[in-house]
């Protein structure tokens, strides 16, 4: 096994749930698709790591699964000591490209952001939120030069996108929105 996080891999593993407040997070850079093999050797060296993910819809072969993979493809969390007394270490482990930093000390992540994304998990993958939306509902437009009319949604997927479809001067008009841009009606 080559640790890349592909169709067939295993969940990324999730280390250490409690938070500890006498350490600070920090966001390692991963070579592409070794988000697996850096939690692997930081482990072992004792940190504490965590790697977000989510389930995608994978299209493989004529065959649809869902696979477990890293929200932030390329990166994980690593807490450190806070005298930041052996970060360094962390930038010869096997898997790890960088830690992100300004100048020649880390950047800290803060810990109610790795505390939200631990309070979204589900059985070891963050669930996405529930959207309020279905296809064939009636929304208004906010903001922009549509702001209040009324469109239909015919399309929507996984990146919080929205088609809609909307009678303008006599001609139905696609639009793609975010869902951010849409209240309901």
């Amino acid at each position: 096994m080559d640790g890349s996080v592909g169709p067939e891999a295993e969940p990324v593993p999730h280390v250490d749930r409690k938070p500890d407040i006498t350490t600070r997070w920090v966001a390692v850079n991963t070579h592409p698709h070794r988000e697996r093999v850096a939690v692997e050797n930081l482990v072992r060296q004792q940190f504490k790591v965590y790697c977000p993910t989510e389930l995608r819809r994978v299209r493989h072969a004529r065959r649809v699964h869902d696979v477990a993979r890293p929200i932030f493809p390329g990166y994980i969390f690593a807490q450190v000591a806070p005298d930041l007394s052996l970060w360094r270490s962390i930038l010869s482990t096997h898997g790890v490209r960088s830690v992100i930093s300004y100048g020649d000390r880390p950047a800290f992540v803060e810990s109610g952001f790795i505390e939200g994304l631990r309070a979204r998990e589900v059985d070891g993958v963050i669930t996405r939120p529930i959207t309020p939306y279905k296809i064939g509902q009636e929304i208004r437009l906010n903001g922009g030069p549509f702001d209040g009319l009324v469109a239909t949604i015919v399309e929507m997927n996984d990146k919080d996108r929205l088609v809609l479809l909307m009678r303008l001067l006599r001609q139905e008009i696609r639009l793609r929105v975010t869902t951010a841009s849409v209240r309901e009606f």
